[in-house]
């Protein structure tokens, strides 16, 4: 679908939008003091909205060839600042972190106030730094992802059964599919101590289609985001279909929750403390921050944790294993690393990536060409800002652009090209403080579950090229294979990959 399907928005438009947006722009459309970053010129009331085409972050960064590593941008009525090298995205996060570190609430994240239990949209304050500091010091720190690593054990187990199963016909399969599944019954067990998915089963089939609506609806394109007067038409209608979807996965999180605290968090003695625990027993401060953390929050801040985690992971082993099947000669320098040291009488494990430099390559330069959030989350600037040498206002909405910065050729060499070997040796990493390489965002809202994120990413793609070899279907040869990209809550690949796996026998 093109970002903006023009018969569509143009009937609406008509219709709805042109009376309404030019009585806005006649009360306040006045220009602006300052000097603003250069851009596009775009039309009345409609700016830039239809020169981003449907994809967003090719088409911006195809801009900085006539307008610099800083364009600015008129969607609708919202300002925005697209930041597209390396040299300007570290000035924004070594400089300019707070400034920028509001967050635009999309219109999608109002319904059941969403954004009220929210990490990921919570503006910069009290509330955010509490769910920080619960990820960093009782989720995501080092010491907690080791002690979960059963957890994983158990669902890549799963993942491997399940490829094999659906492998027996000889036929390729959509692998990234089971990918996602066993991701979902990762952070089930991370969450809930539960599995929530069985490819073969109804069980856990309403969250699981719940969630996927949500994602699927929060990656739509939205006339009310754009044009924020007109939020309460829904035009799309797309807040109908997220309250509808919301409401049966709160219902289903809400359950769990309860049933928690029937039982008492303290009887967890038969199993691993999980995330729900965690959140449960948090008492904070009462004066700059809640006491306690509302069920709603718990149960907004857990859904979080499956939108944020699901997808991203399962489409950059999609990714990876595209480019892997792109260039055979990579394919067998990572698999031969991987059964040179994990042996075939033995899993791979979650030890041995710590010696697999190679596979750790593969992923950096999966996530280099193929970052899963290729604009990150937008950020908002919360007050009027003084950026290399150029007057941003207030409110002004803030991409950076990291698909566009880790393909610049002023950081990298040759840089459309998949070459995991650039990465042996260095020291760049996604962590965010090299700036040429920001898949996960710097600064104060660098993915917060990136420790969980990274570990999971090296377990399900090495398992995946241990246990099986893996060849194109049909008449797909590695240079026909199609590298299509269509936008969502993350980008995907247009035609999902379809491969054939071959059970390595021991």
């Amino acid at each position: 679908m093109e970002y903006w399907d023009g018969r569509y928005v143009i009937m609406l438009l008509a219709v709805f939008l042109i009376p309404a947006s030019l009585l806005l722009l006649l009360s306040r459309n006045k220009p602006r003091s300052g000097r603003l970053p250069p851009g596009p010129p775009g039309l009345p009331v409609l700016g830039n909205m239809f020169d981003l085409g449907s994809l967003p972050h090719q088409t911006i960064a195809a801009m900085r060839n006539t307008y610099g590593p800083v364009v600015w941008l008129r969607i609708g009525s919202v300002s925005t600042l697209a930041i597209q090298s390396a040299k300007a995205a570290a000035e924004l996060f070594k400089n300019h972190d707070v400034p920028f570190v509001g967050r635009n609430i999309v219109d999608v994240m109002l319904s059941h106030d969403y954004n009220k239990g929210s990490l990921v949209f919570a503006q910069y304050g009290s509330y955010w730094r509490v769910l920080r500091r619960i990820c960093s010091v009782e989720m995501f720190v080092h010491k907690k992802v080791n002690e979960t690593a059963p957890v994983r054990r158990k669902c890549i187990d799963d993942l491997l059964r399940w490829v094999e199963n659906e492998a027996a016909a000889g036929s390729g399969i959509h692998v990234t599919r089971f990918v996602f599944l066993a991701t979902f019954n990762m952070l089930g067990n991370l969450m809930f101590s539960s599995d929530l998915v069985d490819p073969v089963s109804e069980k856990g089939s309403k969250f699981f289609n719940a969630m996927m609506g949500i994602m699927e609806w929060g990656g739509t394109p939205n006339i009310s985001d754009i044009f924020p007067c007109l939020r309460w038409l829904d035009l799309q209608g797309l807040r109908g279909k997220t309250d509808r979807d919301l409401k049966i996965a709160l219902q289903i999180v809400s359950a769990f929750v309860k049933e928690r605290c029937k039982e008492g968090v303290q009887d967890s003695g038969k199993r691993k403390t999980d995330f729900l625990d965690v959140l449960l027993r948090f008492e904070g401060s009462g004066k700059d921050e809640p006491a306690k953390l509302s069920e709603h929050q718990i149960n907004i801040f857990m859904l979080e944790m499956f939108l944020a985690g699901t997808d991203t992971t399962s489409s950059t082993v999609e990714w990876a294993l595209t480019e892997l099947l792109r260039n055979p000669k990579a394919m067998t320098k990572a698999q031969e690393e991987i059964r040179g040291i994990v042996g075939p009488n033995r899993r791979f494990e979650e030890r041995d990536i710590d010696n697999l430099q190679y596979l750790q390559a593969v992923v950096k330069e999966t996530l280099r060409l193929h970052p899963p959030a290729p604009l990150l989350i937008p950020r908002r600037a919360i007050q009027d800002t003084k950026f290399m040498g150029y007057d941003i206002p207030k409110d002004t909405r803030v991409f950076i652009n990291v698909w566009a910065i880790g393909r610049d050729h002023e950081s990298w060499e040759d840089p459309l090209s998949f070459k995991p070997e650039r990465f042996l040796g260095s020291n760049i990493d996604f962590k965010g403080q090299n700036f040429e390489f920001l898949p996960f965002g710097a600064g104060r809202r660098i993915c917060a579950g990136l420790p969980l994120g990274n570990r999971m990413l090296h377990f399900l793609l090495g398992s995946l090229l241990h246990s099986f070899d893996w060849e194109l279907e049909g008449n797909v040869t590695s240079e026909s294979l199609d590298m299509a990209e269509r936008m969502g809550i993350t980008v995907r690949k247009f035609e999902p990959l379809k491969a054939i796996p071959r059970r390595v026998v021991a």
